[in-house]
């Protein structure tokens, strides 16, 4: 094992030389056979070196037994836009946390699915580390166990520190960034510094119980046509197959207890798994646990389900509940529960991300004519249930109610 890991180290150190040598310009002459040449070496040598210390089936399986049914949400406080707003010394607010935190638990949920950013990192990775540090005692507190995203290719892709703009008014997550921004994903240079943060974060926390896992990449096959189109690189998408493989191998170094997982998005080309793109292959073959995201009916939440399992692997659906899509907590969960599949669904408290509006409201903004019927969100700003039912189901299913009784 020594001398494969000696070997694989030597790999990833070619791997980021090419990187560097194509962010400089070293290239130029051919780039664009030169990039495809690094892309396909990255996605041979960046899945086989994380490959060799992916969990066995039975390992995964193992640690998944010993889970509770998870049932949580994927959180951001109401007073943040977006993961830097969450995080920043000026912004950071454990008060607030505390209380929103305070929902969850009472309705039984024992999970959050929180995101961080490479730039946080950047800034202060002492005073970011003692924040995630500090979130994780409120958290433990609440018996709650988050999932941390690590990376995200959703929405703008030009994130920067300081203030974050206010909401625009009837726009759907108006204001959430991407990480890594367009910026660095372009320039290989900066390669070394993900890997740092990734490094450094994971590192901190690898062997705390309070942490449930960790999504290395939300939905990096995101191209963000309905929001961002004039600012995404023409090459994203094979700039992210060079790097997703590489992002786990850096996890995987830091030996983390707990698994590993990017969240594959499949429901609409390939219901069931017959089509999926490169970078889904990349996402199923590394991790060591199953994610998924799914906003469709519950027909189709099934039969994702049914083929996902087929990897024998635990499953965990870290997305889902669009109410006017066709995604709802009376549909969903029941068929979750009945498979112990874990949920998280998008937002808690409706606050500055505004995702209890639509998605189309990138088109059409909801400034005068709310919608009737919220899209995410469980909660409103003061804590009461956005509906009442739905809390009193989550209670039900999760056995807050009976334990109550």
């Amino acid at each position: 094992m020594a001398v494969r890991r000696g070997k694989r180290k030597k790999q990833c150190e070619l791997l980021e030389k090419m990187c560097t040598n194509l962010g400089q310009g070293k290239f130029v002459k051919r780039s664009k056979s030169a990039f495809m040449r690094l892309i396909a070496f990255g996605l041979t040598i960046g899945v086989a070196a994380a490959q060799t210390a992916r969990w066995s089936e039975q390992e995964a399986n193992g640690w998944y037994a010993q889970q509770p049914w998870l049932v949580g949400s994927n959180y951001v406080p109401k007073s943040a836009i977006n993961q830097l707003e969450m995080w920043q010394e000026t912004t950071f607010d454990p008060v607030e946390i505390d209380t929103e935190l305070t929902w969850a638990e009472a309705m039984g949920m024992n999970t959050m699915r929180i995101f961080l950013h490479d730039l946080l990192w950047l800034q202060d990775p002492h005073g970011f580390q003692r924040r995630i540090n500090q979130f994780l005692t409120i958290a433990s507190q609440h018996h709650i166990r988050p999932l941390f995203v690590l990376f995200d290719s959703c929405w703008d892709p030009r994130p920067h520190l300081g203030p974050q703009h206010p909401p625009i008014p009837g726009v759907h997550n108006s204001g959430w960034v991407q990480s890594p921004g367009a910026m660095a994903l372009a320039d290989a240079t900066q390669y070394p510094r993900l890997k740092s943060y990734v490094q450094g974060v994971v590192g901190a926390f690898a062997q705390d119980d309070r942490v449930l896992g960790w999504d290395i990449w939300n939905e990096p096959g995101a191209e963000n046509a309905g929001s961002y189109p004039n600012e995404e690189l023409k090459d994203k998408i094979a700039r992210v197959a060079v790097l997703l493989p590489q992002a786990f191998a850096w996890a995987r170094e830091a030996n983390p207890t707990q698994p590993l997982t990017a969240g594959v998005w499949a429901v609409d080309a390939s219901p069931n798994g017959g089509e999926l793109d490169a970078l889904q292959q990349i996402q199923l073959r590394e991790s060591d646990i199953i994610s998924f995201h799914n906003y469709s009916w519950p027909e189709s939440f099934r039969s994702q389900v049914a083929w996902l399992q087929k990897y024998n692997r635990p499953v965990i659906c870290t997305e889902y509940m669009a109410r006017s899509a066709g995604s709802t907590f009376d549909t969903v969960m029941p068929i979750a529960k009945e498979e112990r599949v874990g949920v998280i669904n998008w937002g808690f408290v409706a606050g500055k991300t505004q995702t209890y509006l639509p998605w189309d409201s990138w088109r059409r903004p909801y400034i005068l004519d709310q919608p009737q019927i919220w899209f995410h969100d469980v909660l409103r700003a003061d804590g009461t249930p956005y509906r009442q039912a739905e809390v009193d189901l989550i209670r039900r299913l999760t056995g807050m109610q009976a334990e109550r009784r």
